[in-house]
């Protein structure tokens, strides 16, 4: 499962300004996998698209690529901390 993590990663430092913040936590449990994307508050806008649709292009690609491996995937994008002044 390991391949659909690298596959994740690679995919989003493409998409965002900063690539060092990415931040990818895996859990498996019997419903499969879940990937929790954690990306800078600069770059939620970029990682969720219009409308939600880069959000939703990233989760089919990682069902796709999950299922090469006979296991479901599954994104979850975490919301950043916000600071306060």
């Amino acid at each position: 499962m390991e391949k659909s993590k690298q596959f994740l990663k690679s995919l989003v430092t493409q998409i965002v300004s900063n690539p060092s913040s990415v931040v990818i936590e895996e859990k498996n449990d019997e419903m499969g996998i879940l990937l929790t994307l954690h990306v800078s508050v600069e770059d939620m806008g970029k990682v969720i698209g219009k409308n939600g649709e880069t959000a939703n292009a990233i989760r089919t690609l990682l069902r796709v690529c999950g299922s090469t491996e006979k296991a479901r995937v599954s994104v979850k994008i975490a919301e950043p901390e916000k600071t306060y002044l």
